[in-house]
């Protein structure tokens, strides 16, 4: 009966908390419903900021011993591991090569140019964007059998560069190297003892033969001298192979830098070669002003909208795209973590020396601190010159521009960030000078696999990357002859070396004799170029405007109110394109 008498308080005790209980549950099952509907979607890791995402992902092994920078979902290694190919050459390169010399069907100037024909130009741009002025300017002169005027360089726009033709390339030589093409003077000759004013005007874009034939010479029947102002991408794609091998001998021959550009630029080459045999030179094109005009956005929140939409208000009449789809098209720069991670997953390890060609990063060191984790041997001008050395150029956007182009035209593997002039032109030129290794991102596929990396494994990574860059390494026939802009693509320029093929095919058949078996398989190796080029899909939008020739477009009507960013590294464009202000 005792016994009876305890239990029963306890189970009444235990009926008053059971509600109480009850109650407890249900409210954190509630709260957790209520922080579960709060938390971002996994998805959205990947929209973080660049500063967040930068150290929240890439953290070099540390006590442990490990030998690995670690990721959140992968293990990045530190060598390159295993490729398929030589990552500092190009594929089948040793069977192209330049070829531009002018056919015996090609007149000698002093046969074709009329002495009462004079034609001067007004370049527009940064320095690259100019030099497709010079360069087109030349084939202009010789359609319309006119002399040319040395051209002017563009000093009162956006980039505020007081330099003139003279500063920046060898006139002397310029001069003597076309005197079979085309007769060039340093000036127009005086007209009645007085200075001669040409007429002034204008030429469409993308002009050809027939179009300078019946706008400009008119005009210069009767009136003898002409200036054509705002002369940038006023010539055709397409022209006769004549004109084409031409605009490659003033692009890749008759330009020559000052003997202060070159010296300065031979300098920083030869101090990156003693720190390694092989380095590679990125135009990494992330400057606030570059990302501001790419309408592209990288999860900075209301602190990144407002600083880029501040500097969009300088184009008055900028169309703001859907950045999701910016990013979806390709359209936008990768960041500089991205750019390491593709580098690494085609090959380089981290004991690749890189030289960065760039204006100021926007996020700053912040941004650039995985990169410099995944590459630490990480140079610029800035870190390799004193600023005594610079000084002479430090003044001057084009100047400092000429001297990242000659690191990047001289780099074992050029990697570019975006598809502005500066880009263009040291693709072409890589592709003249023998298909020197010319990394493009492939933006439109590696968005999605860089959006997704957390889901993948390292070496499913590595090989996707592999796969997706096929076509967009510079090797030879990666691009359809005739495709895209001839500054970049100038095929009609590049020759198959028939000699040294033939030579690879007789090897391949002393090597079949031993080994039969093999003999096919030797030979198609290594004669024919494969065909992995860029498909539909994959290629770039050819027609998109360049940040450049839109800027200067907008400035030209008077659509443009901004200042130019204080660079003096005029890297805040062109490739920094440190020349361009922003688009070269």
């Amino acid at each position: 009966m005792s016994f009876q008498r305890r239990r029963y308080p306890y189970y009444n005790r235990l009926r008053r908390l059971l509600p109480l209980v009850f109650a407890v549950s249900l409210s954190l099952l509630v709260l957790f419903a209520f922080l579960s509907f709060l938390a971002p979607h996994p998805g959205d890791s990947d929209r973080l900021p660049p500063r967040v995402r930068h150290t929240s992902q890439i953290n070099i092994g540390g006590g442990s011993g490990s030998d690995s920078i670690k990721s959140a979902a992968f293990r990045v290694p530190r060598d390159g591991g295993r490729s398929d190919r030589d990552v500092w050459r190009s594929r089948n390169a040793e069977f192209f090569c330049g070829c531009s010399n002018a056919s015996t069907k090609f007149p000698n100037s002093k046969a074709v140019t009329r002495n009462d024909r004079y034609l001067a130009i007004a370049t527009s741009g940064g320095l690259n964007q100019q030099r497709t002025g010079i360069v087109d300017a030349v084939v202009a002169a010789r359609i319309l059998n006119a002399t040319l005027v040395v051209p002017k360089l563009d000093q009162k726009s956006y980039w505020k560069d007081a330099s003139d033709f003279s500063h920046i390339f060898d006139v002397d030589w310029f001069v003597s190297f076309l005197s079979d093409d085309v007769r060039v003077v340093k000036q127009l000759p005086q007209k009645g003892g007085r200075p001669w004013s040409p007429s002034r005007m204008r030429v469409p874009r993308k002009c050809n033969e027939r179009c300078y034939i019946n706008r400009v010479l008119p005009v210069l029947h009767k009136r003898h001298a002409v200036q054509l102002n705002k002369f940038d991408y006023r010539l055709s794609n397409k022209l006769s192979d004549e004109l084409q091998k031409l605009r490659c001998r003033v692009n890749y021959h008759a330009l020559k830098f000052t003997d202060p550009i070159l010296k300065m630029g031979n300098e920083l080459v030869r101090r990156m070669r003693l720190r390694s045999k092989h380095f590679i030179a990125l135009h990494l094109r992330f400057e606030p002003d570059m990302l501001a005009f790419s309408g592209c956005y990288y999860g900075g929140g209301d602190k990144e909208r407002r600083e880029l939409a501040a500097i969009r208000r300088r184009w008055k009449t900028l169309h703001i795209n859907n950045p999701e789809k910016q990013r979806r098209q390709g359209r936008c720069p990768l960041t500089p973590e991205e750019v390491g991670l593709m580098l690494r997953a085609l090959g380089y390890g981290s004991d690749v020396h890189i030289y960065v060609a760039s204006g100021e990063v926007y996020g700053g060191e912040e941004s650039l601190a995985p990169l410099k984790a995944l590459f630490p041997h990480f140079y610029s001008k800035d870190t390799i010159a004193t600023k005594e050395e610079l000084e002479p150029f430090a003044s001057y956007s084009s100047r400092m521009a000429a001297l990242d182009f000659l690191v990047c035209d001289e780099s074992d593997v050029f990697v570019t960030n975006n598809n502005g002039n500066m880009a263009k032109i040291l693709a072409g030129r890589r592709r003249y000078f023998g298909h020197k290794p010319t990394v493009r991102p492939n933006a439109k596929k590696l968005y999605r696999l860089f959006l997704n990396k957390e889901n993948t494994t390292w070496e499913e990574f590595t090989s996707r990357v592999r796969s997706f860059q096929r076509g967009f390494m510079g090797e030879p026939k990666e691009v359809r002859a005739g495709r895209g802009e001839f500054h970049e693509n100038p095929s009609t320029c590049i020759c198959e070396d028939t000699e040294a093929k033939a030579k690879a095919q007789i090897e391949s058949r002393k090597l079949g004799k031993k080994n039969k078996s093999t003999n096919k398989d030797t030979a198609a190796a290594v004669v024919t170029v494969p065909n992995d080029g860029q498909s539909e899909e994959d290629e770039p939008d050819w027609s998109e405007p360049d940040y450049e020739e839109e800027q200067s477009d907008l400035q030209d009507r008077g659509l443009y109110n901004g200042t130019s960013l204080d660079y003096d590294d005029p890297s805040t464009s062109d490739e920094p394109e440190l020349e361009e202000m922003l688009s070269d």
